[in-house]
């Protein structure tokens, strides 16, 4: 009977003591099962991305278990390229881990250079500013005796001007110049007389050959022939070509001072454009620098002789203009009233540059 009860009382202590115990491993094990399926969630404090580069920030990110996301690039005088401007969430939020933090990162300021935009249509001129990431600006309509109607005539800021992406470019456009002129008498004339005289009646004078007649020669700088001729009705765009005694007693080669132009084709990038002048004394460079793309480039070519402009972009020859041919028979001599004989020093420092500058290179003569 006292055995029955010792036995009893053993089962009465050590039966909560199992079940405790198997309740504990079912829980655990239970647990564990549970936290296999569903990790445990993990709070994360965002840090302070802002100021950081990309780079450095995207690496932070992911140590902390958060996903990292670049929205946007924008332009920032503040911040420099590659570097963070704006996080979301902010810096100090407690977030779960795995959050998605976006970024805003700097392009920082990108400044081009204004192309020269003289002579072009607004189209065209618009094109090119938005290959370059600059706007339109402000359009003011002037008259213009120069210029096509509807052709832009002065722009500001001025050409070649350092400005940030996204600056507008404000233009003075052609209301366009008289439909006919008469052209002027310059037989005679001084070639500074013949330039005011051009000047006055809107008229704009082309190639002036500069060329030598012997020891009968007219005075130097006497203008002795044009082309058109006097009294001509002439488009308010066309060009004058004088033929300029160089002077008595000298002989030589005729001196030709031709207007060229040159137009960069457009592309992404600069452009190298050289301009060579090949004639009786060899090659010369006229114009050799970068130039923006749609860049108009204006200059005088004073060449010797049978002579011809090379233009060269990024080396690659893009034309060939043949700017005049000195005469090889007597008929030709005469024809041209000059002799060829030799190259006169006198003469080559007689080719002073005109000021009027032209679209393209102008042959008459």
């Amino acid at each position: 009977m006292r055995q029955q009860r010792r036995a009893s009382g053993g089962a009465a202590v050590w039966f909560p003591l199992a079940l405790a115990f198997a309740v504990g491993i079912f829980t655990w094990y239970a647990r564990e099962i549970h936290d296999f399926f569903v990790p445990t969630v993990v709070d994360v404090v965002v840090p302070t991305f802002v100021g950081q580069n990309e780079t450095d920030a995207l690496a932070l990110g992911h140590r902390e278990q958060l996903q990292m996301l670049v929205i946007a690039r924008r332009t920032s005088e503040q911040y420099p390229k590659g570097i963070v401007m704006v996080q979301d969430p902010v810096a100090g939020v407690q977030v779960r881990a795995q959050r998605r933090v976006s970024l805003i990162v700097s392009d920082g300021v990108t400044y081009v250079s204004t192309p020269d935009l003289r002579d072009q249509s607004l189209r065209q001129a618009g094109l090119i500013l938005s290959n370059l990431h600059l706007r339109l600006g402000k359009t003011k309509f002037v008259a213009n005796n120069d210029t096509d109607a509807g052709h832009i005539v002065a722009e500001e800021p001025a050409p070649l001007t350092s400005v940030r992406e996204g600056t507008a470019i404000n233009f003075d456009v052609s209301l366009g110049p008289p439909t006919n002129v008469t052209v002027p008498d310059f037989i005679g004339l001084q070639v500074d007389d013949a330039r005011s005289v051009a000047q006055a009646a809107n008229i704009r004078l082309g190639q002036i050959v500069w060329t030598p007649f012997g020891a009968n020669g007219p005075p130097r700088g006497v203008v002795v022939r044009q082309r058109p001729l006097a009294d001509a009705s002439i488009d308010g765009h066309g060009m004058i070509s004088l033929q300029v005694s160089a002077g008595p007693h000298q002989f030589g080669y005729m001196v030709r001072e031709a207007h060229a132009g040159v137009t960069v084709p457009l592309n992404d990038a600069s452009a190298h454009v050289r301009v060579v002048a090949v004639d009786a004394l060899g090659s010369h460079a006229v114009y050799d620098g970068f130039a923006a793309p749609g860049q108009h480039l204006d200059f005088v070519a004073t060449t010797v002789g049978s002579a011809r402009l090379e233009t060269y972009v990024n080396d690659n020859l893009l034309d060939t203009t043949v700017l005049g041919r000195e005469p090889q028979s007597q008929e030709e001599d005469t024809a041209a009233e000059g002799t060829v004989t030799q190259v006169d020093p006198h003469v080559l420092q007689s080719a002073s540059p005109a000021p009027t500058a032209g679209k393209k290179v102008h042959q008459q003569r």
